[in-house]
């Protein structure tokens, strides 16, 4: 697969989990998380998640459009995903089995990091 592509799917793939966080918080939450998100303080936490996440979009795209950050942006896609992945492992492990979802969202982060590893030994 071509770091150009690792970019734009990492992109593609993060831009509804990010607007799911924090387009309407209140309401996507408890249907995909399974618990609820009360008040001001919850709806910025969320909403702040969807600003980073959005932010690494940008990054990811950018690198597919210009050459010049390709390799930086493979960089961030395999930290941020890495990151994630650990923080879940380390979840699973502490806390037990989350809901569907966020299995998958494991399973996607573990893929596309290990796509931009290779990507970046290219």
């Amino acid at each position: 697969m071509s770091d150009r592509l690792v970019l734009l799917l990492a992109a593609m793939g993060l831009v509804p989990i990010a607007l799911s966080y924090g387009l309407v918080p209140s309401q996507s939450v408890p249907y995909l998380l399974e618990f609820p998100v009360e008040g001001t303080n919850q709806t910025h936490v969320f909403r702040a998640i969807m600003g980073l996440y959005l932010a690494n979009v940008l990054f990811w795209l950018a690198g597919f459009a210009m050459s010049s950050l390709r390799v930086p942006a493979l960089w961030g896609v395999l930290i941020f995903m890495s990151g994630l992945a650990a923080g879940r492992i380390a979840s699973l492990i502490i806390d037990g089995m989350p809901n569907f979802v966020l299995i998958a969202y494991l399973l996607a982060e573990i893929v596309f990091a290990a796509l931009a590893f290779i990507a970046l030994r290219k």
